[in-house]
């Protein structure tokens, strides 16, 4: 897998972009782990590909040794020696269309990013988002706290209050997320698609009343979450900021079987069923927003047998749009679930909402810079998604 990696990203990044403008300025951080430094005076382009001849191509490689997008122009011929690497193109066949790549606005992410000097700042969010850059065109905005805030906190955590009369965005918000979602739409050309992501109800509206452990919302309060939700897209609209698509919440499982300390809530499927056919759905169709519903958004195991739940009332299925998968544990599940899923409902798109390393308790190391390995885990698994169905990659 790992070979045909280094000819697939070659061929899949040339057709989409990019030739390298400026180059990487590498830094070493142990044997193999190099990163390309971006500062204040000086971060590394790249610019979409021209127009070649047709019996030429352009290629793009990255390596271990420290070439990062380099650029190489070659030639097509006819040839009795092909060196033992045979590709067939099949232009009639087509398959799901890709719709982008992007990454999460958490917490984290602003606090480090907004640490940066102006300058170090402007060219990182221009390295993501720009036309010099990579052009990520999807972000995921967590709906109050999540894995990567410092603290537990939810908009309204004033028990009973219904009405939402105390109902507010968060510093985190004004500081850290709401700034740089804006700037990283002043530097696409794409446009930006937003996915909201609830981790957890406020405490009160749950049975544990915690923000995480094992609990769930109470069915007294569905309403009450549903109105929650939508009037978070009401905030950021207010913020000049609107949603392409919204989750009915992050990783259930984690409510169910807990082993975290941060925001989370669980659902069976039947009980989410009740939610988005009761309640969320159509309380997101009496909106002014359009707004796209995506289900699930938790592992490749728990599909395609979670979906099917919920689609088994016609009602619910009306009112998904799409599901979300993370990519945890997807070495020990097959990639065959994401084609079983797509087969039932061929109607409904599939999108890679959240992939990190450094998850699990015995990688100590949750921060390794410039490293191959991890590199290679996630462009295998991305290849692997692109190649059955996925339409869109988020990484977190």
């Amino acid at each position: 897998m790992k070979l045909w990696c280094v000819y697939l990203i070659s061929i899949y990044v040339a057709c989409l972009r990019v030739s390298a403008d400026k180059p990487c300025a590498p830094r070493e951080f142990g044997a193999g782990n190099i990163v390309c430094v971006c500062n204040m005076t000086y971060c590394d382009t790249i610019s979409k590909v021209a127009p070649v001849p047709v019996d030429q191509f352009v290629q793009y490689s990255t390596s271990r040794s420290g070439l990062r997008f380099h650029r190489t122009l070659g030639s097509f011929s006819d040839s009795p020696h092909p060196g033992g690497v045979h590709f067939t193109l099949n232009l009639t066949a087509k398959y799901q269309r890709i719709w982008g790549f992007g990454g999460a606005f958490t917490d984290a992410a602003g606090i480090n990013i907004e640490s940066l000097s102006l300058q170090a700042k402007e060219n990182l969010m221009r390295s993501y988002f720009s036309t010099d850059g990579i052009e990520f065109n999807f972000g995921r905005v967590p709906v109050a706290g999540s894995d990567f805030s410092t603290h537990t906190y939810t908009y309204d955590d004033v028990r009973g209050d219904t009405n939402f009369t105390q109902y507010n965005l968060t510093d985190e918000d004004f500081f850290y997320k709401i700034p740089l979602i804006k700037e990283a739409q002043e530097l696409s050309e794409r446009g930006l698609h937003l996915v909201a992501c609830a981790w957890t109800a406020p405490p009160w509206m749950k049975t544990n009343g915690d923000y995480s452990g094992f609990g769930f919302l109470k069915s007294e309060y569905y309403q009450a979450w549903a109105d929650y939700l939508v009037k978070f897209l009401d905030e950021y609209k207010k913020q000049g900021l609107e949603f392409w698509g919204i989750s009915t919440g992050n990783e259930p499982i984690n409510g169910i079987i807990p082993v975290n300390r941060f925001n989370s809530m669980g659902w069976t499927p039947w009980s989410q069923r009740q939610w988005i056919k009761d309640n969320f759905g159509p309380t997101l169709k009496k909106s002014h927003y359009t707004v796209k519903l995506l289900a699930l958004e938790d592992q490749r195991f728990m599909l395609p047998w979670w979906i099917n739940v919920l689609m088994s009332d016609k009602q619910v299925e009306e009112y998904i749009d799409g599901i979300a998968v993370h990519w945890y544990w997807d070495s020990l599940f097959p990639p065959s679930l994401l084609d079983r899923t797509h087969n039932n409902f061929p109607d409904k798109f599939i999108l890679a909402t959240e992939a990190c390393v450094g998850d699990k308790p015995w990688e100590f190391d949750k921060v390794k810079l410039g490293s191959w390995s991890r590199g290679e885990w996630y462009m295998e698994d991305i290849l692997q998604v692109l190649y059955l169905d996925i339409v869109a990659h988020i990484l977190t």
